[in-house]
């Protein structure tokens, strides 16, 4: 009877404490609204290290219930929005507290080239993650593609094979190829279509890049082992329609439309992107070599690459609603994506095509869906799923064996092969992504990425398809927990689950059967990103990850003609390392920012292209990589009237594999603690910009722009096998690029002429394949909001 009574009066002293704390709860109210005085509905506010928060009604008004009285920091936030953060003082007994907060949209005026505060890119820069951030709504009138754009960033190397949709070959911080992972929005690229490529999307897709080099966060759902790319699209919630033309040197057209509209009294978004390329890239081709019948020799002369036309289209369009109480966004898109490619020579430049050609098409349908502020404003969600299906033909009819010239002898039908390739892979892809608050200072994320791709791939000269086709799936789960201490040092742990499933069916002919091959492989990946702030424009930071690249569709089961299969691949594996520090100071109308690091890369069994004695490729587990380097960038801006720009890159990468395939014991391997051959080690960028508003011309400005790009030699082929006099180098190259650029209406209207490689240097890329000379360029472009 006495634990009863005791009971109850315990029970009845907690209700009466619960209803007496009820009562004292003091309301807050306030309403949100945009530039233009419209009340904006379902805007995120939330209490910041408090798990409190709520949405805005239809009227822009929100009503908080705090506890007790103090200070504390509203956190404004809507998609399309900058976000904004508003202290307000709650006091004991008041309920008058009603502040009014407006939200700017998060498109700028990309004339004005002063930016107060910190904004996104900047923000991205102070993060333990070392990442490149760029803001290229700033260069949105120059004519350059985004591959040209990440080539002048720290640590970053992109060298191609040619003009406009050549192939390339992109590396981060001395890793390269499919080790590096390229996103739009945070979805792979190639999603969209082979079409989709860095050296052909125009610079206006983008409003901004950031590049992860060696540690990236697990939102991304990425199996990189040497960085990630995500391309950043315009997110803003006003209509606007962005259309560009450029017309240049060897019959050069790019054009460039994206768009949007919005009804905000339903909260309906329509938006649409568009970008067609087409170049001859028939560029002077200087001192190749031809043979001479008159002279019996062989001889070195000039001449046009007269077999390498190149044009793409790329189409996307969503339709969605924003801002609503079950969804913050939820969209469907679908695109679709073609090309057609003329191929002008092979890896070497001794070798030339004039009757390979490729073209394919994507095709792509998506949904995705976002909503913030559950579960008592603790839990974000967003989901992501398309499906894709992307092809491609490859042929080479022709069995002609063509000189610079344009000349050719027949090739033997015994001895060659015709080729008419035809790939189909048809893809499934879903991401999910979480975001909990745990607690003041307490953060869980964790992301699930599922990528299935079917390998169809048959000669359509002797088949009519691909009865024995592959599939290739990847499962990849990614937990993060971000911890911050004393408000200035934030740590972020990952760990990372990678599984890769892979079925084959091929002729088995000790059974003389078809049989079906399985695999199933899964890897444990982790890291750790910290960053310490010592004030509010500098800090130091540090990440680490043993991470894995999964295995390709083309290593595993090959091209159908020159790639062999192989089941028995295995993924990559990394330790990647970064350390570095930033400043930043700013006095008056003077802006500085300096930000270097040192990086560290030990890869192994990474993927090589074992060439056999029939001329046929198989992808092996072949090599261990080492990179050690640094890099560092500065930049300067005195108001919008000079900018600096000037980075640097060092990278020292070796063969780490001691014996021969790798195997562990046996011969020593005659380029181990060799330099890489063919990566560049030693290169910088430097841009200057002067730029003046026009008082007499309303929102007029002109911008005059210099850009020089330096590489210092580098090998062609490995140092162990040549003698130190007869090494084959890539010379080192200063390539010098100018821009005038003239604005009207702040910005609304736009006229740009550009030249590259001023003074017609001879400039090298992969395998001293030889690339454009001196270029001019024209474009016009119209921003209208």
């Amino acid at each position: 009877m006495y634990k009863k009574s005791t009971l109850f009066h315990i029970f009845t002293f907690l209700l009466i404490s619960l209803c007496v704390q009820a009562q004292k709860r003091i309301t807050v109210s306030g309403s949100v609204y945009n530039a233009e005085n419209v009340p904006l509905e379902g805007v995120t506010v939330a209490v910041k290290g408090l798990a409190l928060g709520t949405k805005t009604e239809n009227d822009g008004r929100f009503t908080l219930q705090f506890a007790r009285p103090g200070t504390f920091t509203l956190v404004i936030s809507s998609v399309g929005f900058k976000t904004v953060e508003e202290k307000v003082r709650v006091q004991a007994g008041s309920e008058a507290i009603s502040p009014q907060i407006v939200l700017e949209s998060t498109s700028i005026d990309f004339n004005e080239v002063t930016v107060r505060g910190k904004g996104e890119a900047q923000q991205l820069r102070e993060q333990g993650f070392s990442v490149n951030a760029i803001d290229t709504r700033k260069i949105a009138n120059t004519t350059i593609d985004l591959g040209q754009v990440l080539n002048r960033s720290t640590g970053i190397k992109m060298r191609e094979q040619g003009g406009v949709g050549s192939d390339f070959e992109f590396s981060i911080n001395g890793l390269s190829g499919k080790s590096v992972k390229l996103f739009l929005d945070g979805v792979p690229l190639d999603i969209l279509g082979s079409a989709m490529n860095l050296n052909n999307i125009p610079v206006n897709l983008a409003q901004r890049i950031e590049v992860y080099k060696g540690v990236a966060p697990v939102e991304l759902g990425s199996d990189a082992l040497g960085g990630s790319v995500n391309i950043v699209t315009n997110k803003s919630l006003d209509n606007y329609l962005d259309v560009s033309h450029s017309y240049g040197s060897f019959r050069t057209h790019q054009s460039a439309l994206t768009g949007q509209y919005v009804y905000k009294p339903a909260g309906l978004v329509i938006k649409g992107s568009t970008f067609f390329n087409y170049s001859k890239n028939n560029y002077l081709m200087r001192g190749v070599e031809i043979w001479d019948a008159e002279q019996y020799a062989y001889v070195l002369r000039d001449f046009r690459r007269f077999h390498d036309r190149y044009q793409s289209l790329m189409g996307q369009l969503e339709v969605g609603l924003v801002n609503k109480k079950w969804a913050d966004v939820l969209f469907l898109g679908v695109g679709y994506t073609t090309y057609d490619k003329q191929v002008q020579t092979g890896v070497r430049q001794s070798i030339v095509y004039g009757g390979v050609l490729k073209d394919g098409t994507g095709k792509n349908v998506s949904l995705r869906y976002k909503k913030d502020s559950l579960l008592n404003n603790r839990l974000s969600i967003g989901l992501y799923g398309t499906y894709a299906y992307d092809e491609y033909v490859l042929s080479d009819t022709t069995l002609r064996k063509y000189s610079w010239d344009g000349s050719y002898v027949p090739g033997n039908p015994e001895t060659g092969s015709l080729r008419l390739t035809q790939v189909n892979r048809p893809r499934i892809f879903v991401r999910f992504n979480g975001n909990y608050h745990l607690a003041e200072n307490h953060d869980l994320n964790v992301n699930y990425t599922f990528d299935q791709v079917e390998n169809q791939t048959y000669n359509r000269l002797t088949s009519s398809g691909d009865d024995m086709p592959g599939k290739l799936g990847k499962h990849i789960v990614g937990a993060a927990y971000q911890w911050r201490l004393f408000q200035n040092w934030t740590n972020t742990f990952m760990g990372k689950y990678y599984g890769i499933a892979m079925n084959k069916r091929q002729y088995d002919y000790g059974l003389s059967k078809i049989v079906l091959m399985h695999n199933f492989q899964d890897y444990f990946g982790y890291g750790l990103a910290s960053v310490y702030k010592l004030d509010d424009n500098s800090g130091v930071k540090a990440s680490f990850e043993h991470t894995y690249r999964l295995q390709d569709v083309n290593e595993v089961y090959g091209d159908g003609y020159q790639v062999l299969n192989n089941m028995d691949l295995k993924p990559e594996a990394s330790d990647n390392v970064n350390i570095g520090g930033f400043y930043g100071a700013r006095s008056g109308r003077q802006d500085w920012f300096i930000e270097a690091s040192a990086f560290y890369r030990s890869a192994k069994g990474f993927i090589y292209a074992n060439q056999y004695d029939n001329n046929q490729l198989q992808y092996q587990n072949l090599s261990n990589v080492l990179v050690r380097g640094i890099d560092a960038e500065a930049r300067y801006n005195y108001g919008n009237l000079f900018n600096a720009m000037l980075n640097v890159t060092y990278q020292h990468a070796l063969d780490n594999t001691k014996y021969v395939n790798n195997s562990g014991s046996g011969a020593v391997s005659a380029t181990y603690r060799n330099r890489i051959p063919n990566q560049p080690w030693l290169f910088g960028n430097l841009d200057l910009g002067l730029g003046k508003n026009l008082r007499n011309a309303q929102g007029a400005r002109v911008q005059f722009t210099w850009s020089t790009q330096y590489t210092h030699w580098y090998y062609r082929s490995w140092e162990g096998f040549a003698t130190a006099n007869s090494l084959a180098t890539i010379p080192k190259q200063l390539v010098h690029n100018v821009m005038l650029s003239y604005s009207m209406q702040k910005g609304r209207y736009n006229a740009s002429l550009e030249c590259r490689n001023l003074t017609n240097e001879l400039v090298y890329d992969n395998f001293r394949l030889q690339k454009p000379g001196r270029a001019m360029f024209l474009k016009l472009r119209m921003f209208l909001i």
